[in-house]
């Protein structure tokens, strides 16, 4: 539904909420990025046979495992006892490897016991593992153990490398090496099998990141053989590697796999499952291997760009609305350069951009464009063909496209003013001026002037003025993810008065309610740490939350939010804050949220030893505001 013209139809109606931005999020059109059923490469005869001998773990020995690591989790960090127990417990692990790899609960247990073991057990449940590849690889929970086998790398490579500089001479460094790369070479000599199977492409993600180098924040978690495929679906954008030193021979290695994408390029773009691998190989190169990350996407876009044209230009417009290449699409566009992204930009998506923000699938490359854009000359283009269509876009529940453009305009430092009036009038609340006031409720819950206030408005007719006393009267919405981004970039932008004067026209419990929301505490955080907002704005803002002090400090989010309040606050401000708490200590000992922040504000001394709590607390709030400020800085 459109929002262009006022009636009472459009101003009965909210921004549909869309799809969340991650891939594969409930109601975005698209599949999870976990595990989908693909019909595998049928196995040899080998494998069937190893499938008919697996070895069954019995349930004594699965408790008698279960048991053992509640052990060592309870045990001592250090000390004899607990090298003896873990030496114990491995040495019973190797002799059932396989049972224990194979069976669902086993598995969980083991993956957690390799996060203990030291580098020889460790080395000999790898060759356990590695004796029968296919199965392990291509087993609903195996599998996982051998991720969480090449997850422990950075551990003990840069233990392995501590102790070989104070021995000066080689050993064991070299045995963990040729595991790996005997892994990789095994890998790679069946690229196309290990890349489709349902199962195998973990082994092939999780191998590609340790030759790199590099963790993908998503990988970071434990992998469970019963692990659902919502835990799998976290977007590219937010995943912070991690990185740790690793062998040239690894990184050549590495050379070799990203070589086997080029032979079947086709399939990886295509297929649902080994394009997967193919994604997180682009995220690896990117960090480690920048000219091989550039060689691969030029084989991507110029195979895509060799097809068949679509009738309404450039053949990419057709991958990018198909589930598979646009996720893979997505991932390109993150990673290419700005000279590149620029071409691209022009030779495919140029006179494109609405009808991609407004297709169910397409939207998302366009979220990534626009999150890739860092340069004015790519903005500016971009911002002239989405902006008059602002309204609409929102309209047809594809808030994502809006808050990436808000994000673009947030980086790049340019069109702020523009697009804060754009999403004004979105939200009908650019005229009468007055309506600009109550802004960040709209933006927070994604919903026009006439929705929040449920007012009716017929076509044509004069807005009518905003009124305080209605709005003050009316507690908060429901903040969305969305809406906070929103607003997070908006209060980042380098003049975000008007998002100031809207949240300092909240009542004190109606910024309670936004400091206690989940996503809505963001924003408070944006207000504490954006380094357009000045300390008298700041105070200006916070000021309403005067008296409702308890209140946050029982909350989950608001407990989070009153801590980086204090502490970035003047002793002045402090004493105000303790004071207040400490009229309700009780309740607050009582909350299991607020006895920590009782705790942190030291409110047991402030309440009995008044002048040593501020010796205390002055010397620590100069401190940790001047820290701040060099942060900011």
């Amino acid at each position: 539904m459109g929002l262009g013209p006022r009636s009472a139809h459009k101003a009965g109606s909210r921004f549909p909420a869309g799809g969340k931005r991650g891939l594969g999020a409930k109601g975005s059109g698209r599949p999870g990025a976990g595990r989908q059923r693909h019909p595998c490469p049928p196995s040899d005869r080998h494998s069937e046979a190893a499938l008919a001998a697996q070895p069954h773990l019995s349930p004594e020995a699965l408790g008698y495992f279960r048991r053992a690591l509640s052990a060592l989790k309870e045990a001592p960090e250090t000390g004899e006892e607990r090298e003896l127990m873990v030496h114990n417990v491995l040495k019973e692990v190797e002799a059932q490897t396989l049972a224990l790899a194979t069976n669902r609960t086993g598995s969980e247990i083991l993956q957690e016991l390799l996060g203990f073991s030291p580098l020889k057990p460790l080395c000999r449940v790898w060759a356990a593992l590695c004796s029968n590849l296919r199965l392990v690889a291509c087993h609903r929970c195996a599998v996982h153990v051998l991720q969480s086998a090449l997850l422990q790398l950075p551990r003990l490579l840069g233990s392995l490398a501590e102790e070989e500089q104070e021995d000066g001479k080689d050993g064991p460094l070299e045995n963990l090496e040729d595991l790996v790369l005997g892994l990789a070479s095994e890998v790679c000599d069946d690229f196309l099998f290990y890349c489709g199977d349902t199962h195998g492409t973990f082994l092939v993600r999780t191998l590609l990141q340790v030759l790199g180098g590099t963790v993908l924040e998503s990988q970071r978690a434990k992998h469970h053989g019963s692990q659902s495929p919502e835990a799998q679906r976290a977007p590219a954008r937010e995943c912070k590697p991690t990185d740790f030193e690793v062998p040239d021979t690894f990184l050549n290695r590495l050379q070799d796999l990203s070589s086997c994408f080029l032979k079947d390029i086709a399939v990886f773009i295509t297929d649902k499952i080994s394009s997967f691998c193919l994604q997180v190989a682009l995220q690896v190169l990117y960090r480690k291997l920048p000219q091989f990350c550039v060689h691969l996407c030029n084989a991507v876009i110029g195979y895509l760009s060799s097809r068949n044209s679509s009738a309404d230009g450039s053949p990419l417009l057709l991958f990018l609305r198909d589930r598979t290449s646009s996720r893979l699409l997505e991932q390109v566009l993150l990673v290419l350069e700005p000279p590149r992204l620029q071409s691209l930009f022009e030779d495919h998506f140029h006179g494109q951009l609405q009808t991609l923000a407004a297709h169910p699938i397409a939207n998302f490359p366009l979220q990534r464009l626009l999150d890739a854009v860092t340069t004015p000359e790519l903005l500016s283009p971009v911002f002239e063909e989405l902006s008059p269509a602002l309204e609409t876009v929102l309209a047809r529940g594809r808030p994502g496209v809006v808050i990436a453009l808000v994000g673009a305009c947030r980086r790049v430092g340019a069109l702020q003013a523009q697009v804060l009036q754009l999403l004004l009038e979105a939200f009908h609340c650019a005229e009468p001026s007055s309506r600009q006031v109550a802004c960040v409720p709209l933006f927070a819950t994604l919903m026009t002037y006439e929705v929040y206030y449920g007012l009716m408005q017929e076509e044509e007719a004069v807005p009518a003025e905003h009124q305080m006393e209605m709005a003050k009267a009316k507690a908060l919405g429901e903040v969305t993810v969305l809406g906070s981004l929103l607003l997070q970039h908006l209060l980042h932008f380098s003049n975000p008065s008007l998002v100031l004067r809207s949240l300092g026209a909240l009542t004190g419990p109606q910024l309670l309610t936004l400091a206690q929301n989940p996503a809505g505490s963001h924003v408070l955080d944006a207000v504490l740490t954006s380094t357009s907002v000045t300390c008298r704005q700041r105070r200006r803002v916070l000021k309403t939350l005067k008296g409702q002090y308890v209140a946050l400090a029982c909350s989950r989010h608001g407990s989070r939010v009153l801590d980086a309040i204090w502490s970035g606050a003047a002793l002045g401000a402090r004493k105000e804050i303790a004071a207040e708490l400490g009229e309700r200590n009780q309740e607050l000992i009582r909350d299991p949220f607020g006895h920590h922040v009782a705790r942190n504000v030291a409110l047991a001394t402030f309440l009995q030893r008044r002048e040593a709590w501020e010796q205390q607390q002055g010397p620590v709030a100069k401190r940790r505001r001047a820290l701040n400020s060099i942060l900011e800085g």
